[in-house]
């Protein structure tokens, strides 16, 4: 992104603006396996997050967004156990996207249901 492009836009990374506050207010506390680095103010009453790339709030795994909203006071790192080897990594959200679930019959997929089976039988009122 240009150098314009990073003073006007806060949609697309940090703005001029927030690294320089970052690096004048601010001390880096870690970095996750994003990329997106955290910080906290040097009295310790504040903590951000600076992202690495588009600034997307549930690119923030969950042992950080603890910490930034002041669930624990240690860094992550610190407190939480190692990783577990069978956890999976979290997957984006598709809704909206060409990926999303769609179900047989929904009509981006041509609209059609699969025939009724017999197994349902209507209720019609007085025919206990």
């Amino acid at each position: 992104m240009s150098i314009l492009g990073k003073i006007f836009t806060w949609w697309d990374g940090a703005t001029v603006g927030t690294l320089l506050s970052s690096w004048k207010n601010g001390e880096q506390v870690g970095e996750d396996g994003l990329g997106n680095r955290y910080f906290r103010s040097r009295d310790g009453k504040r903590r951000w997050v600076l992202y690495k790339g588009s600034n997307d709030a549930s690119r923030v795994p969950p042992e950080w967004h603890g910490w930034l909203h002041g669930t624990f006071d240690e860094l992550p790192s610190d407190v939480l156990p190692a990783p577990r080897p069978w956890l999976a990594e979290p997957t984006a959200n598709l809704t909206g996207s060409l990926g999303a679930y769609r179900p047989a019959g929904a009509l981006e997929r041509g609209g059609h249901r699969a025939a009724a089976t017999g197994d349902y039988e209507a209720w019609r009122p007085g025919a206990d």
